[in-house]
């Protein structure tokens, strides 16, 4: 960080506010404690019959790999909407909104995901500047060895248990 936000100056520095714990950037200007928090991830296992649609990335990070609609929450928004844009924004596909699949913490990133399940009355969806390909896959035609991130994985494996057990349960865990 080289200036403050609320109020232009340069004179930022890593401290310990009082009262707090942790190092953060405060103003010495203004005084103004400069918070960074985690950034949420939603998106959607997109369902038809007994396939789920997947996205090839058509950008940075893991370009070429096999992902699920998913990106950052922006403000303003709910992570039911933050997941329902990011996956029209990705496949131009739309769903009716299932349930809430997993929250997973990814520390190391700073990062937590969240993924639901959405049902799709037809299998219509396009290819966008964020997707390259975009397929229908059942369980045993998965790429597995082509999935983008950690976090594809687990919810995919969870999506597919889950289906199995008849019942969907929300997977909370914390991948390091």
């Amino acid at each position: 960080m080289k200036f403050c936000s609320a109020c232009g100056s340069a004179d930022i520095a890593l401290s310990v506010p009082e009262g707090d714990h942790r190092e953060r950037y405060v103003c010495g200007a203004c005084k103004t404690v400069h918070y960074k928090n985690p950034l949420i991830v939603c998106g959607v296992v997109p369902v038809y019959g007994d396939k789920v649609m997947l996205c090839k990335r058509g950008i940075e990070p893991r370009y070429g790999k096999w992902t699920l609609p998913a990106g950052f929450m922006e403000n303003k928004e709910s992570v039911e909407e933050g997941a329902q844009r990011e996956l029209f924004e990705e496949s131009q596909a739309t769903v009716t909104l299932g349930p809430l699949l997993a929250v997973l913490s990814v520390p190391y990133i700073s990062q937590v995901h969240m993924m639901y399940v959405g049902q799709m009355s037809e299998p219509t969806y396009a290819v966008t500047p964020e997707s390259t390909e975009i397929n229908l896959y059942r369980e045993s035609e998965i790429p597995w060895d082509e999935l983008a991130f950690r976090t594809v994985k687990v919810t995919l494996e969870h999506y597919f248990a889950c289906r199995k057990a008849g019942a969907f349960v929300v997977k909370c865990d914390s991948l390091s």
